[in-house]
């Protein structure tokens, strides 16, 4: 099977078999499709890879394309995914990739943004234009709710409910949730649905919510492009995920139970959440630290 069709099989089964989400498809069969460029450099037939080479293939990413634990373990999921298709397919007998060991990933400590620089960085946006206006709206409501950025791209208008100020989201797996937004983000999506959007989408129907200037869905590129800038020209180094983990820190700091918390971000485990403690540990120690004199030169 040439390579064309053997990625289209996989990236089907994926979400017909392994009901895996678009994005996550599209991110496994991308790897796959180094994979496949990377043996016909090192003249490897793929059918025939053992698990020793594919631990070259992995040595290759990790040390010439500088992927980092968390990325190797994602690289290692997306194998051990495509050789089962194979072993599926009758086209192997066995699955190499299961003899491979994932990286101990590091608990990394997400980064967070004050809410005066989340303020900054919002009333920066221009407002002269529709596009403006759009994007004051969707972070907002990023902000508002904790949303992921592949969330708030599949919002529809139909899953605002402004008598009730909710919002309902698709998240991970297909799952959804109702969530509350602020007034803030109230104002500014009545505001972009009032005067922009009909701009934007012209004589274009569409039912996304946020939509591009060609009255298209908003794409997730679209929005981290839009965000790098405005993020840069205020020197604040960080991509728009920090919304969403700022939500989860400033809920926890004003004392939101952990199982709630849990609820509005849309996570299957507890554990993924508890890693918010620890942020809102860390920004108070900080805080501590900038206030107490006495304490400025304690170390952890």
């Amino acid at each position: 099977m040439e390579a064309a069709r053997l990625l289209s099989a996989y990236h089907s089964r994926l979400l017909a078999i392994e009901h895996r989400s678009p994005l996550t498809a599209e991110t496994y069969e991308a790897e796959i499709g180094r994979l496949l460029e990377w043996a016909v450099h090192e003249q490897q037939n793929v059918l025939a890879l053992d698990a020793q080479v594919l631990q070259r293939y992995l040595e290759y990413r990790r040390d010439v394309q500088s992927l980092d634990s968390r990325s190797v373990a994602k690289a290692i999921s997306a194998l051990r995914s495509f050789f089962r298709f194979l072993l599926d397919q009758g086209l192997r007998q066995d699955n190499p990739a299961s003899l491979l060991e994932s990286p101990r990933k590091p608990q990394r400590i997400p980064k967070v943004l004050t809410r005066e620089t989340v303020d900054s960085l919002l009333s920066s946006i221009p407002l002269d234009n529709p596009r403006g206006i759009r994007d004051r709206a969707l972070f907002e409501l990023v902000y508002s709710c904790g949303l992921r950025i592949s969330e708030a791209v599949r919002l529809d208008l139909q899953d605002l409910f402004f008598s009730e100020s909710l919002i309902r989201v698709v998240g991970k797996g297909n799952k959804e949730r109702l969530i509350p937004f602020g007034a803030e983000a109230e104002t500014w999506l009545k505001r972009y649905i009032a005067e922009a959007r009909p701009l934007l989408a012209r004589h274009i129907k569409s039912r996304a919510l946020f939509i591009s200037r060609r009255g298209k869905r908003l794409s997730r590129k679209g929005i981290w492009k839009n965000y790098a800038q405005l993020a840069s020209a205020l020197g604040i180094s960080s991509k728009v995920h920090v919304l969403r983990h700022s939500f989860a820190t400033e809920l926890l700091a004003g004392g939101a139970d952990l199982r709630s918390v849990q609820e509005l971000l849309g996570h299957a485990d507890l554990t993924t959440t508890q890693i918010y403690t620890h942020v809102d540990n860390a920004v108070l120690r900080e805080q501590h630290r900038r206030f107490v004199p006495r304490l400025r030169g304690y170390t952890e």
